[in-house]
Parts: C-alpha cells; sequence; structure tokens
C-alpha cells in the first residue's frame, strides 16, 4: 500500500519537473495548466465515491480497481501524441488516485486491532506525500533528460504491478453475504456538482472574474446540485455520502480543520516558489519548498508516533496557531530575507502546522465512527483537504493580483516606467525571466511591488488559520487513548482481515 500510495504521490510533482520537455515535444502551451487541474478534478469528485464503495464492496477489490486504472492512465499519458489526448488520460489517472489515497488509510485502520499500530502507519504513510515533494522534481528531471519525459509516466508500471500483486495474494478480506444498492444518482449528482465547485473555484480571479457569468453560473450549478444532492441521499437505501456523518463533531471538526490546512499549505505551495526566483532572487524554489515538504514528512510521521499522548483537539489547536504565527511572519517578511530565515519559518511550518492534521485527522475521523463507515469517513477527509486547498490558492491569487496591479499602476510614472508595456510587466512570469535585461530602478521596483503583493496575500492564509482554529470547539471531546466501542459488522460489509 506504500508503493502504491508513493507512485500516486509522486505523479504531479515528477510531471511539474517534466513540463518543459512535454512542451517541446507535443506543444500545447496553452493548455497546459489543464495537465494538473484534470487531475486534481478527477481525484477530488471520486474520493468520496471510491471511499463509500470500499465500504459496501470491499476495500481490497476496490484499492486494487483504483490502482489498475491509475496504471491504464500511466500508461497511456506515455503515448500521448498531442496535450488534449494527454490532459485526457491524466483524468483518468486521476480518477485512480481518488480511490488509492482514502482506501490505503481505511485498510491500516481495519487491519490493525491496536489503534496504536494504526497511528503509527498512518503516521508514516502520511509522510510519504512530503517524500514525494522532496523526491519529485530530481527524479522526474532525471527521467525527462536521461529517457525522455514519457518515462515519467512509465517508471509508474513496474511499481503499481508489484503493489498491485503482492495485495492481491496477501490481503486477505472477508466477503460481503449480500449485494448493496448503489446510489447511481447521488454519485452523480455529487461529481457535477464536486467539479463545478472546483472548476469555479480554480478559473475565479484568475480567468475570469469572480462576478462574471462563467463564474456565477459555475457556483449556482454547484449549488444547486449539491441542494439535490442531499435531498436524494437523505431518501437513499444506501446513500453515498451518509448524512448521520455530519452530527458527528469530530468529523465536522476535522472537515473545517483540514479545509484550512489545505488552504494554507496550497498557498505557500503556489507562491513560495514565485518570491523565491521573482523576489528574493534565488535561482530556483527548491530552497524554501524542499524544507518545507521535507519538514511536512517529519511532521507527519512523528505526530502519528506521539498523537496518543495529547487530545486531538489540542493538535488541531496547535496545529492552527502555528501556520497562523507562520502566515504572519510571512506577510510582514522582508523582500531580502536570508536563506537561513526563510528555511526556519519553512521547517516550522512543515513540522508544526501541516505535517500533524496529514496523519492525526484521519486517525481521529476512523477512531470516532463506526466501522462500516472508516471509508467514506476518510475519504471527507482528503476531499475536503483538497477543496481548501483549490480556495485558498484561488482566494490567495485574486489578493496577489489585485494588489500587484494596483502597485504597479500608482507607482509607474515615479518610477519612469513605460505606460503601454504595464500588463506586459506586471506578469511576474516576465520578472522572473526578463529581469536581468529590465533597467535596474523598473526591476527592483517590480520586485518591491510582488514582495509586498504576496505579504498581503498571505493575510488570507491568517484568516484562514482563525477559521480553522474554530474547528477546535466544534470537534468532539475524544483522545486517542479512549477506546472507541466499534459495532461488529453485521455481514453487510467487506472487512479486511490478516494479511
Amino acid at each position: 500500500m506504500a508503493l502504491g500510495l508513493l507512485m500516486s504521490a509522486l505523479d504531479n510533482t515528477i510531471t511539474a519537473a517534466a513540463i518543459s520537455h512535454i512542451i517541446g515535444d507535443i506543444n500545447g502551451f496553452d493548455k497546459i495548466s489543464w495537465v494538473f487541474t484534470a487531475y486534481m478534478l478527477a481525484s477530488t469528485s471520486t474520493m468520496l465515491v471510491f471511499g463509500k464503495l470500499s465500504d459496501m464492496f470491499g476495500r481490497k477489490l476496490f484499492y486494487l480497481i483504483g490502482i489498475s486504472i491509475f496504471l491504464i492512465g500511466s500508461a497511456l499519458c506515455g503515448t500521448a501524441q498531442d496535450m488534449t489526448q494527454l490532459i485526457v488520460y491524466r483524468a483518468i489517472q486521476g480518477i485512480g488516485s481518488g480511490a488509492i489515497f482514502p482506501i490505503s488509510f481505511t485498510i491500516i485502520y481495519t487491519l490493525f486491532s491496536d489503534p496504536k499500530e494504526g497511528a503509527k502507519l498512518s503516521g508514516v504513510f502520511a509522510g510519504i506525500f512530503g517524500l514525494s515533494s522532496v523526491a519529485g522534481p530530481q527524479i522526474g528531471t532525471l527521467l525527462a533528460e536521461s529517457w525522455g519525459w514519457r518515462w515519467c509516466f512509465y517508471v509508474n508500471l513496474p511499481l503499481g504491478l508489484l503493489s498491485f500483486f503482492v495485495l492481491l495474494f496477501a490481503l486477505k478480506e472477508t466477503r460481503s453475504t449480500r449485494r448493496p444498492k448503489i446510489d447511481y444518482l447521488g454519485t452523480l449528482l455529487l461529481i457535477i456538482s464536486t467539479v463545478s465547485l472546483m472548476l469555479a473555484l480554480e478559473f475565479g480571479g484568475k480567468d475570469y472574474t469572480w462576478a462574471s457569468w462563467q463564474i456565477i453560473s459555475l457556483l449556482a450549478v454547484a449549488v444547486v446540485v449539491g441542494f439535490l444532492f442531499i435531498m436524494v441521499e437523505r431518501r437513499a437505501q444506501e446513500p453515498m455520502l451518509p448524512l448521520p456523518l455530519f452530527k458527528n463533531r469530530m468529523v465536522l471538526g476535522m472537515m473545517l480543520a483540514c479545509l484550512c490546512q489545505g488552504a494554507i499549505m496550497f498557498s505557500a505551495i503556489a507562491y513560495l516558489p514565485i518570491f523565491s526566483t521573482a523576489v528574493l532572487g534565488r535561482v530556483n524554489s527548491n530552497v524554501l519548498l524542499t524544507p518545507m515538504m521535507f519538514s511536512l514528512m517529519v511532521g507527519a510521521v512523528l505526530f502519528g508516533f506521539l498523537q496518543r499522548f495529547f487530545s486531538f483537539r489540542a493538535v488541531i489547536a496547535s496545529s492552527m496557531i502555528t501556520g497562523i504565527v507562520i502566515s504572519y511572519l510571512l506577510s510582514v517578511v522582508s523582500h531580502d530575507a536570508s536563506n537561513l530565515y526563510m528555511i526556519t519559518l519553512m521547517v516550522i511550518l512543515g513540522v508544526g502546522a501541516i505535517g500533524p492534521l496529514m496523519s492525526v485527522a484521519q486517525n481521529a475521523v476512523a477512531l470516532s465512527v463506526d466501522q462500516k463507515y472508516i471509508g467514506v469517513s476518510s475519504s471527507i477527509i482528503g476531499f475536503w483537504r483538497n477543496i481548501g486547498g483549490v480556495l485558498g490558492a484561488s482566494i490567495m491569487a485574486t489578493v496577489v493580483n489585485t494588489r500587484y496591479n494596483s502597485l504597479i499602476q500608482v507607482g509607474a510614472a515615479e518610477h519612469n516606467m513605460p505606460l503601454n508595456q504595464l500588463s506586459s510587466l506586471a506578469n511576474p512570469e516576465h520578472l522572473i525571466r526578463a529581469g536581468a535585461a529590465l533597467p535596474k530602478e523598473t526591476m527592483n521596483f517590480l520586485r518591491d511591488s510582488l514582495g509586498t503583493a504576496i505579504n498581503h496575500g498571505f493575510i488570507i492564509s491568517i484568516v484562514f488559520g482563525i477559521v480553522g482554529l474554530a474547528a477546535t470547539f466544534i470537534a468532539g471531546p475524544l483522545r486517542f487513548t479512549v477506546p472507541v466501542q466499534r459495532p461488529e459488522p453485521q455481514n453487510d460489509n467487506a472487512t479486511p482481515q490478516s494479511v
């Protein structure tokens, strides 16, 4: 399972490292963002579906289905002849990934009778995401330059096949005595609502203004279809998303905490590389991203081992407070800050703010719900983390772009900038690529303006941290050390047994 999860987690970072080689071979620069958007949309919109189906028909079955779909998508990505094909094949990969993530954690919680062992392993598994972010760019660059970008996808095949066959023979699972009824209408409405919401968040403030008819229409579809989904789920015999779960205070608290955690994490991932290269003048963004992602891995693993000494609410509170403090420091950080200072902020952000909830959130929810709901409840955590990530990055993009353009407009004349080139100079990519060719006065002004805009953008992370702190009061008073009585399965769920 760890190998399958590593394969899935590595995919985005490896692809990002090889993107210049992909464009050079099959072109399609104008569609490049969809290579990542399609993957995120597919994985997030199917995560809850696979989580519920694994509760109904068995973890092993749908984990193997997920790996199979992911491998098919990987093989197809390696054969893509144009950008449109690659985007479609990436969506197929994303569907498979939507099964791998939640079911991996679900199998851990149902496989080990001792919660302490499950907690330790979930911490290790959560740390895999940090490892993928550290190793992925290096692996992707090596493969793309040595064997070609197509091997960035073909490399998944041996890893995935090994994971598939080991689990096929090693994982034993009881069988259901009846065939549950699938909620097809609820599944369709859930996917439509999720995709509409994520597209609105992805495009809002960047491709279209928030008040444009495109964004308003997408949000309207998300709300209307989401309302219909709730109505259907209230009457469904086997609801795709059991609504009683939302009466559980721990589930609600962790949902809110992980949404805010995702917003803080994705905002940092989206804008720290720009801050590093365009503002601080570093050669690349690895000087900031690598320490953050490595420390995220350390934090996830560390709290997976130590969480039995703390209440879940204490972990939420400490994580959000740390996020607020670091976000504040990033909102006032100097544009000539030293490497040591920035790396220190990244390490604290990863270990103290983002890493802990990567493992603790899954365990808290798994220990607070009935065993028959573990799959879908684990999926809920990943689902809202992804939604929060897209929401945070999108709002921050709006703040940064608006503030950056405002600063340039106000100071253009004072710094002798040609007014007919403002729209071009306001593009941070132009500053990164052509900074050395610009007049020194203009370059310094643009860098200071962009740095100030990004500073102001991190105020959004402070707000999310404060909102996430409210989850401390919403979550129930469950401690890891409190034994939770789970009802025995009524022969209507397939449950993993021993290996």
